[in-house]
């Protein structure tokens, strides 16, 4: 099993293609015949036999993807119309309640001493394999969506082969798949079929297992030697003894010379034993997480070669030198330490396609908006994805929290008092062997990566013992060095796997910006410990976005029916099935919307808001009497276009809480507490320190001065302090003020700036009537002032870089502009993307300029003119 998959490492090989492999190759089928059993039977001996008539059949020309992706693909179905409105609940889901067979045509050259295997990577849920009329695996064998498996089909390869592989409807209750819980309406498909690459593999007498690299690293870590062991298992498929050389390499990807060596194993006949090579590199390239370092990454080979000088077999992977490892604190918290330095951990949940439709281009995207907004973790809830997720991950410096999912046949244990009344049942043996066989699977998919910093084997619940035991095993046998928790809450925990340090107390649905800072008493989500999913629920697309998906009827009950169910929230029986807590306080704060247009703006005002809160609170208190450790916001985009839980929209348009939470994660920072009103000098970095200058100026909505002062501090690295005090200064607001915080370098350099509007009072919240998913408020700020600003006279200029990027200029007159958004179009008016900014809705001060940069991402339309508009400032455009 090489769980690279070969999909990434040597192409793929399309319908009826002779195979050319050479000992040691592998290759991804590349394409498929799909129909239903409905209409190809049920035959399967005879759906595999070599010159079957398809030609009725969906011919798709993808390695892998699911029974609705696949449709996809071939045109039945169109992503625009099936997302418009409530059009994804129509189709008919009937169609997929019957088996579905993939099937493909190859040719090899089977010859004496030629070893062919198939290789399956994740087939959901469960399916039949046949080859050449002769059965591979059943559906027992071939169980669980990360269930990998290598099956040895020597005998049955021939000159001219036919795979047919029958897949069985998921059911999420009685599968370990891959579901989706309250994230979204689920698929037609449940995520049924082969969603993971199927390859062939050749190899002589002795077949190596997945590469495995250890690396060992002293104190301090970028002035001492590494260790770097390569290891796999190694099977002698023939029935004599074998001599082999095991042959080793390592080489830094960015040139130099390879460390080379050898060593000779003797295989007894059909006997399976672990190669282990070792090798010191004298002077390491230590990775980093891109918020302090490089990412230097090395290429590891393991080459097996027979007496006859004939190579066997052969794994490779790319590693990187690093170490990992977790601490719980005073307070049974974890901290993270990556090359033995505190991490505190900032970013968000990730949600791949619903289809499970994998677009490498598309991931790199969304990472690069993970590295602008200042996050520097994504976590993975039962959504492993592909290898090259990982491989992505390594080259951009991001870690990954990987895991399994919550609220289904996951954590099907006795002791969750979730499970009442679900159509869930304990697991049985056969489950125990399909987890055992998805753990380590997947434990050997990740191991060589450095960009992984967990697995979580438990979500909202921990395992069972025989679970966590068998977890354990798995990931020893793949010799995994970066920690491994039991769950992500607190809720209880095997004694193998000691306490996870981490708390899942919500919210997950809107709560005001003074509910993070709310955190002396250690309450519920509020800043203080390793928040493992939490967030206030928002994430409003922006118009452009919204009129994609929603009707126009959609549209209006937005803002005309803010109680009402909306399709585009969560499941129908879910909490999160509209936005009537949000709205409230949308409705309470910033008052009723008089058109839609006023809506949107005022949920990007709320969105912004809440997002640079919540970060902010975290990153303020790092150093905190309980630290905050960690913070994964909940979520970064959703898997369809949806109206919550979104850090970018599904098209890739960052609007507000983009905004707030690329403001709240700056490396270096300063940031206001509503509940203390002080003020929170913030630095992330390992290598800034010295005298900083933090700028105050507090104006009200005329532009009138209220307060200046300059406060003088100085950084030390990774920490964050308390500064000063706001108290005397925001005492006597009339109705709302603007404050100002700027924070300049000792040479005069502005490192960040900051603008909140703040009314009279805090919102109060009702923290005794808090449920899991918020905390309500039984008393608004009031923020209606907002709506009567005086109109803000901006002037605007733009200019093209070299480089290609965009810098547009504003220039304030003597009004307050507020919240001031600033956006690209194409010819054709729409939205340039994917693109990021050095900030964005901005909030200008009388007489302030204020520059913001544009970076077009790979992929991005060309862009034709500037849009500029604001909450008193009218709507202007631009030609470039």
């Amino acid at each position: 099993m090489h769980v690279k998959f070969a999909l990434s490492l040597n192409g793929i090989f399309s319908s009826a293609a002779a195979l050319s492999l050479t000992p040691g190759q592998s290759a991804a089928i590349g394409s498929w015949d799909l129909q239903s059993s409905a209409a190809a039977g049920t035959d399967l001996a005879k759906l595999s036999t070599p010159g079957l008539d398809t030609s009725s059949w969906h011919h798709v020309a993808r390695p892998f993807c699911t029974l609705m992706g696949c449709l996809l693909d071939v045109g039945v179905y169109n992503e625009t119309d099936i997302f418009f409105s409530d059009n994804l609940s129509k189709i008919d889901a009937k169609q997929f309640s019957v088996p579905w067979v993939y099937r493909h045509e190859f040719g090899l050259d089977p010859a004496p001493g030629k070893h062919y295997f198939l290789q399956t990577h994740g087939i959901s849920s469960r399916a039949d394999i046949f080859l050449n009329g002769k059965q591979v695996a059943d559906k027992s064998v071939q169980a669980g969506s990360y269930a990998g498996h290598r099956f040895d089909v020597t005998a049955l390869a021939a000159k001219s082969n036919a795979l047919a592989i029958r897949v069985y409807p998921t059911n999420y209750y009685t599968d370990l798949a891959i579901g989706w819980v309250d994230w979204n309406p689920w698929p037609a498909d449940n995520g049924t079929g082969v969603w993971r690459a199927v390859e062939m593999k050749q190899t002589g007498p002795v077949a190596l297992g997945p590469l495995r690299v250890v690396t060992q690293l002293g104190t301090p870590v970028e002035s001492q030697p590494a260790t770097v062991s390569l290891k796999a298992r190694a099977q002698n498929l023939e029935k004599t003894a074998i001599i082999i050389s095991a042959r080793g390499s390592v080489a830094p990807l960015s040139g130099g010379n390879p460390i080379t060596w050898t060593k000779t194993v003797t295989l007894q006949p059909g006997a399976v034993v672990d190669i282990a090579l070792e090798t010191v590199v004298p002077k390491p390239n230590i990775w980093w997480p891109k918020q302090w370092g490089s990412q230097p990454l090395y290429a590891a080979n393991l080459t097996v070669v027979t007496e006859d000088g004939e190579i066997s077999d052969t794994g490779s992977a790319t590693f990187g030198i690093r170490t990992v490892t977790s601490r719980l604190n005073s307070f049974n918290d974890t901290t993270f330490y990556i090359n033995g330095q505190p991490f505190e951990v900032l970013g968000g949940g990730y949600a791949p396609d619903m289809f499970l439709r994998w677009d490498a281009k598309r991931l790199e995207q969304e990472f690069q908006y993970v590295l602008d907004l200042g996050f520097n973790t994504v976590r993975l809830e039962g959504k492993n994805e592909h290898p090259e997720l990982y491989d992505i991950a390594d080259r951009l410096g991001i870690m990954i929290m990987a895991g399994w999912e919550c609220c289904d046949k996951w954590e099907a244990w006795s002791y969750n008092d979730n499970l009442e009344g679900s159509q869930l049942s304990l697991w049985s043996d056969a489950d125990h062997a399909i987890a055992n066989a998805s753990m380590v699977h997947e434990a050997a998919m990740m191991q060589t990566h450095p960009s992984m910093l967990v697995y979580l084997v438990g979500s909202d619940f921990w395992p069972d013992e025989r679970a966590t035991t068998t977890y354990l095993n798995a990931f020893r046998s793949v010799d995994w060095q970066v920690p491994v928790l039991g769950s992500a809450s607190k809720r209880g925990y095997s004694p193998q796997t000691g306490p996870s340090g981490m708390k899942m107390e919500g919210p997950y649905d809107w709560v005001p910006p003074s509910y993070w800072f709310d955190n002396q008493q250690s309450r519920l989500g509020s800043a203080f410990g390793f928040g493992s999913e939490l967030g206030a629920g928002v994430g409003t697309p922006d118009l452009s976005s919204l009129k994609k998906f929603l009707s126009q009827s959609d549209l209006d009950d937005l803002w005309k029916n803010p109680n009402k169910d909306l399709f585009h929230m969560s499941t129908d029986t879910s909490q999160f099935h509209n936005r009537a807590i949000y709205n409230k306080g949308v409705w309470n704060r910033l008052g009723a919307p008089t058109s839609l247009e006023d809506y949107v703006q005022k949920s990007q005002i709320t969105d912004y808001e809440a997002t640079r809160a919540q970060f902010e609170a975290w990153t303020s208190m790092w150093n905190a009497q309980r630290p905050a450790t960690g913070l994964i916001y909940w979520m970064l985009t959703g898997a369809f276009p949806s109206l919550h839980w979104n850090i970018w929209d599904y098209y890739l348009r960052p609007s507000g809480g983009y905004f707030g939470a690329k403001v709240g994660s700056r490396v270096e920072h300063v940031a206001y507490d509503y509940v203390r009103k002080a003020v929170h000098l913030i630095n992330r970095s390992l290598d800034q320190s010295g005298k900083r200058a933090v700028e105050i100026q507090i104006i009200d909505t005329l532009g009138s001065p209220v307060y200046n002062a300059t406060l003088e501090a100085t950084t030390s690295p990774n920490t964050s302090k308390n500064v000063g005090s706001l108290t005397s200064a925001l005492s006597n607001i009339k109705d709302v003020v603007f404050l100002r915080l700027i924070l300049k370098s000792d040479a005069g350099v502005t490192l960040s700036r900051n603008v909140y509007w703040l009314a009279k009072s805090i919102d109060t919240l009702d923290w005794g009537k808090s449920d899991w998913y918020y905390t309500p408020v039984s008393r608004y700020s009031d923020f209606t002032a907002l709506n009567k600003l005086g109109t803000g006279n901006i002037t605007v200029a733009a200019t093209k870089r070299e480089d290609g990027k965009i810098t547009v200029t504003l220039e304030n007159g003597q009004t307050p502009a507020f919240f001031v958004s600033v956006n690209i179009l194409d010819a054709q008016g729409q939205d340039v993307l994917p693109i990021t900014w050095t900030d964005n809705y901005v909030t200008l001060f009388p007489g302030e300029t204020i520059s913001l940069t544009a970076a077009l991402l790979p992929g991005a339309n060309v862009p034709s003119t500037v849009e500029v508009a604001g909450r008193n400032v009218a709507k202007s455009t631009l030609r470039l």
